[in-house]
């Protein structure tokens, strides 16, 4: 799995140096969601630093005790009624998509006088499954959290359909970013990484490729 993380590293700089971008432009984040911790240690030992969750409780249960010095990102839908937990442990949340969401944050934000990052989750597909504001909305929400609420949106994300060409969806992040003056692009996974990265990607959320794929038994 160590090996794993340097061919995805340098599968990502070759990447950035196609796009024209800066070496270390774009941030891996290691997808350790649902993994075993002996499929984790290897890639932390080989030094990745930022790792991505879908889950509150089962990051607070593997992360809880290992945490300083890593970056942890929530990238799991996130239920109001974990928002306490996930502001006082995340260092990242980047799945913002409703405005019940963004008034609870913004008051345990307040409550707990930190704040992590957050991204606004845009369902570019627009498909029912999926959370996220629809393009057509995200001005006006990416707006009420800013105006209404006064969270500070560093990020958008993004997960394509599976069965379509991610360029365009990532196309279309990156459009709503440039039109919200919001910077970070979270977008791209272990199938389509390099595409994401062409688009701009920021970061990339890179699972089965460096973990393999997960046993859901």
């Amino acid at each position: 799995m160590s090996q794993a993380l340097v061919d995805i590293r340098g599968r990502i700089a070759a990447a950035e140096a196609r796009a024209g971008r800066p070496a270390g432009a774009v941030t891996l984040v290691a997808v350790s969601k649902t993994q075993p911790w002996d499929h984790i240690a290897p890639v932390l030992e080989a030094g990745q630093k930022v790792f991505g969750e879908n889950r509150v409780q089962e990051a607070m249960e593997r992360w809880g005790d290992r945490r300083e010095g890593l970056e942890l990102r929530l990238i799991g839908p996130l239920q109001t009624n974990k928002a306490r937990e996930a502001v006082g442990f995340f260092d990242v949340i980047e799945t913002l998509d409703r405005e019940k969401l963004a008034k609870v944050l913004a008051d345990e934000i307040q409550r707990a006088g930190r704040a992590p990052r957050l991204y606004v989750q845009v369902n570019t597909g627009e498909e029912d499954q999926k959370a996220g504001v629809s393009p057509s909305e995200a001005e006006a929400f990416i707006t009420a959290c800013r105006a209404t609420y006064g969270l500070t949106i560093e990020g958008l994300m993004c997960i394509p359909p599976f069965d379509q060409d991610p360029a365009p969806h990532f196309a279309l992040l990156k459009a709503i970013g440039l039109a919200n003056g919001v910077e970070k692009l979270s977008m791209g996974m272990s199938d389509d990484f390099e595409t994401a990265i062409e688009q701009g990607a920021t970061s990339v959320r890179v699972g089965s490729a460096i973990f393999g794929r997960r046993d859901y038994a």
